[in-house]
């Protein structure tokens, strides 16, 4: 059996994270080139990503501060692998995203997503979480498409 983990992410997970993002189809995985592992500054304010490994790498997410905010951040990707999903990945992703904002002296995280029926499941997922929806943006991805906010207090 493996040993489970949730870490920084290195380049040499680019490969392993485009195959993931290819897999969930959330957007083209070449924009990874030029935004993975972008800061490796680990000061209190820079951003970063995070792989889920157990053997292989089957998750990864990405959490950044808001500009011109005190203590909020924005959760900008997660993904878990479609093969493992519903094997509660996401929420141990989650938790470690949680914890080391809250070391940090975070206040806020932020998750947006998509309002559509393809997103719904995602929605009851930061739902279950403890997220509440704090906005919609009307057809802000295209028409029929809003851009939903989440909010926690960490």
């Amino acid at each position: 059996m493996h040993k489970t983990s949730t870490r920084p992410s290195i380049h040499a997970d680019l490969s392993a994270a485009k195959q993931i993002i290819d897999a969930v189809q959330l957007f083209p995985s070449e924009l990874l080139d030029d935004m993975f592992c972008a800061s490796s500054n680990d000061s209190a304010q820079s951003e970063f990503w995070l792989t889920f490994d157990d053997g292989s790498t089957v998750a990864i997410a990405y959490c950044a501060p808001e500009a011109m905010a005190d203590g909020t951040w924005n959760l900008l990707l997660i993904a878990v692998h479609p093969d493992r999903q519903g094997e509660g990945i996401g929420t141990q992703v989650m938790s470690y995203v949680e914890e080391k904002l809250s070391s940090k002296g975070v206040r806020i995280l932020l998750v947006e997503t998509s309002g559509t029926d393809d997103f719904r499941r995602t929605r009851a997922f930061y739902s279950k979480l403890g997220y509440n929806e704090e906005a919609r943006i009307r057809e802000y991805y295209g028409v029929g498409d809003d851009k939903i906010v989440f909010h926690k207090y960490l």
